[in-house]
């Protein structure tokens, strides 16, 4: 099933992935979903904020009972040049485990779904886990609908040229009161199982021999997302002294290298990773630099404390280019603390799998404010993710996919 969505929104030039939300590569990726829902003879359906679900009703023939249902699943969009694992591997192990669950002659007593929201990453609009925030309530569908993309495209319009029903999107509290623990696998971003074989074979810690190839979530650090406007003034490269210029582009390397600095120091992570310029000439001086900040802390005070800091350091910088700085906030997330109870039951039933946190945010994050969640890591290898270079072995996804049916089996067959 995962070779077969390789091809899909692979670009030629660089092998990584452009499958943002709502265009031809996602509508293929979402086709896919829905044939492996029907070859399954899984209940289809499509929620009123775009995500895909795949019922299997309980062996006792109640349907639809509050609180009652086991989801799994991820999404199926990626980020500009993403990788192939990132979130594919969640929908395809998903899959899988009703597969190994059906093979081992198991029959839930409730009901199982496979989910891929939508637009999980925030690619295209710029905001992640669009399709779980509309449902759970922690985007409006006001907001919603003043996303927009760099073509001007809104999220409503790019909805319904896919066939969707913009009008319809908001919260779906019924939806989330069926569901009684979500469970999201995904490949682990970042390199603490593969450290932990390491350790293992040099015989340090006590540490199995191998390490793990799954382990669990214990919470994701809380993040956000900020738009940094950088006004100066356009003039001509190639007449104006340089003591005469008001150039946003100073000010804006500047505030690049202090979140660095900032972020090091206070043992957070701040990222300025995708940037705008107006004009955008190569013999002007800008108008105006934006720029996008993403930042990320073990605390929600450590959070701030960075923001603010590169935030200062922006301004003071700008005095002295002759350029107005402007912050606005996108988005921000809260510490997610995923439910201790089924955490603690998971890693017990996985024979204590290693417990760990996570600095990147998911739609089992957003979720885990309404309902119990949580989430199981496949190791990686080289600890990257967001790039064509992320990577998992064939037995770790395997391993992974037996991990998700034995919770899903523990879960859904009291």
């Amino acid at each position: 099933m995962w070779r077969e969505l390789l091809p899909v929104g692979r670009s030629a030039a660089t092998g990584g992935y452009r499958r943002h939300a709502w265009t031809g590569a996602d509508a293929e990726c979402r086709a896919w979903f829905r044939e492996q829902a029907e070859a399954r003879g899984l209940a289809y359906e499509t929620d009123r904020n775009g995500n895909q679900w795949a019922w299997l009703e309980g062996s006792d023939g109640t349907a639809r009972a509050a609180g009652d249902a086991v989801v799994t699943g991820s999404h199926l969009d990626s980020v500009p040049d993403g990788g192939a694992f990132d979130g594919p591997l969640g929908v395809v192990s998903a899959f899988a485990a009703l597969d190994e669950l059906h093979g081992r002659g198991v029959r839930p007593a409730r009901p199982l779904a496979v989910v891929n929201f939508a637009d999980e990453e925030g690619a295209r609009f710029g905001l992640a886990c669009v399709g779980s925030r509309l449902a759970a309530g922690q985007l409006t569908a006001e907001q919603a609908r003043e996303l927009r993309d760099d073509s001007g495209v809104s999220l409503p319009q790019a909805m319904e040229r896919a066939g969707h029903d913009p009008d319809a999107i908001g919260p779906d509290p019924e939806r989330l009161a069926r569901i009684g623990a979500f469970v999201e696998l995904h490949i682990e971003q970042g390199r603490n199982l593969a450290a932990e074989g390491a350790l293992a074979a040099d015989g340090a810690d006590g540490a199995p021999a191998g390490g793990r190839a799954v382990g669990v979530a214990s919470a994701i650090w809380p993040h956000g997302r900020w738009r940094f406007d950088f006004h100066g003034e356009a003039n001509h490269a190639g007449t104006t002294r340089l003591e005469d210029r008001r150039d946003p582009m100073l000010t804006y390397a500047n505030t690049v290298l202090a979140a660095r600095k900032k972020a090091r120091l206070a043992g957070a992570l701040a990222t300025f990773g995708k940037v705008a310029v107006e004009p955008n000439g190569v013999n002007a001086i800008a108008s105006l630099v934006r720029g996008w900040l993403d930042s990320r802390a073990p605390d929600e005070e450590t959070l701030a404390a960075v923001v603010a800091e590169i935030e200062r350091s922006a301004a003071e910088r700008g005095v002295r280019d002759g350029v107005r700085v402007a912050v606005t906030r996108e988005s921000a997330t809260p510490v997610v603390e995923f439910a201790h109870g089924l955490r603690d039951r998971i890693a017990a039933r996985l024979g204590g799998a290693p417990v760990l946190p996570t600095g990147a945010g998911h739609d089992a994050g957003i979720l885990s404010a309404e309902i119990p969640t949580a989430m199981l890591f496949v190791r990686n290898p080289t600890g990257v993710s967001h790039s064509p270079a992320e990577s998992a072995e064939e037995d770790d996804c395997v391993a992974g996919v037996r991990a998700l049916a034995d919770v899903l089996e523990d879960l859904a067959c009291p």
